[in-house]
């Protein structure tokens, strides 16, 4: 979505939340201890032992809340870190959960005293939880939630600088619904220039922009755009010339340099072009050198220097 749904948008009122750029895991406690879940029902026990040991803490036996595995990283959301857990082996973990601690942010309670409470309204869901998490301490927190669109909008403009990747937005008389789709999203974005060096698809016709944006002294692929538009594709197209000798990129690249999170193992052929400036739009999920989603291609800008396009400052680390 692009704008912030007024509250009549959902049913029983609009809930306004966050959207954190982290892990969503579900933690349950028993009288045994507490384990660990992804959506998907994978037991990710063992990559939180500094969640697991919060949690055998401060949550009773017998309930199962739901929210955003986080970690901060110079006062920004790091998703990087995250990533790192999940291939560190079980020897190493502790150190890693020293270096790096996570946040746990809850946003909803399946379960308390070992009742069942996913079909209670969100509203009364809500206010279980924020009694449950009173007497929490971090890495233990609450995910802020309101009901005014105002504050709504304040966040949505002031948050992502931490990483936030912008608001979701639920209805107070929804019950749970696991693996349905019922809430809503509204992403930050922000307008970039960005340096296209390639296109997917044909130089006279292309389907997508390779975008790169300058890091360590050299033009990194950043991402690739959603499909162009006929009307954007044959405007762009009138600007991409044949490459002049010492191209920055390889012809062939692997499938992960686009999309990290592809399963496709064929390499993918660029069309190397002559490197234009290109305005496009992009969320604020980024790792390492790349975007994590498509960008939005918007317009070509050919008055301006391929040269002189800079990082912009807050995809900068430190």
């Amino acid at each position: 979505m692009k704008a912030i749904p007024k509250p009549g948008a959902m049913p029983g009122g609009a809930i306004y939340e966050p959207k954190w750029d982290g892990f969503r895991i579900i933690i349950a406690t028993e009288d045994h201890g507490a384990s660990i879940w992804s959506r998907q029902g994978s037991d990710l026990t063992r990559y939180f032992p500094d969640l697991i040991a919060a949690a055998e803490d401060q949550i009773p036996p017998g309930c199962i809340v739901d929210g955003e595995a986080v970690i901060w990283t110079g006062g920004r959301l790091d998703f990087n870190a995250l990533q790192r857990r999940m291939v560190t082996s079980k020897a190493a973990m502790e150190g890693v959960a020293r270096e790096l601690p996570a946040s746990f942010a809850a946003f909803d309670v399946l379960a308390v005293a070992g009742h069942d409470t996913r079909r209670i309204p969100l509203r009364d869901r809500r206010t279980l939880l924020e009694e449950l998490t009173g007497g929490w301490s971090p890495p233990l927190n609450l995910s802020p939630a309101t009901t005014d669109p105002v504050l709504a909008a304040t966040w949505f403009e002031e948050m992502p600088v931490t990483g936030i990747e912008g608001l979701v937005i639920k209805g107070g008389a929804q019950s749970y619904e696991g693996g349905v789709r019922q809430w809503l999203k509204v992403k930050h974005r922000d307008q970039i220039d960005a340096v296209c060096a390639a296109v997917i698809g044909r130089r006279d016709r292309p389907s997508a922009v390779v975008i790169g944006l300058p890091i360590n002294g050299r033009l990194w692929i950043a991402g690739r755009s959603s499909p162009l538009s006929a009307p954007n594709a044959k405007a762009l197209a009138a600007h991409l010339h044949i490459p002049r000798e010492n191209h920055p990129w390889p012809e062939v690249i692997t499938p992960g340099i686009l999309d990290r999170f592809t399963k496709d193992k064929d390499p993918i052929r660029l069309t190397r072009v002559e490197p234009i400036v290109v305005e496009v739009s992009a969320d604020v999920a980024w790792s390492g050198h790349s975007f994590r989603h498509p960008v939005r291609y918007l317009r070509v800008r050919p008055e301006l220097d391929p040269g002189a396009v800079e990082l912009p400052h807050h995809l900068k680390r430190g």
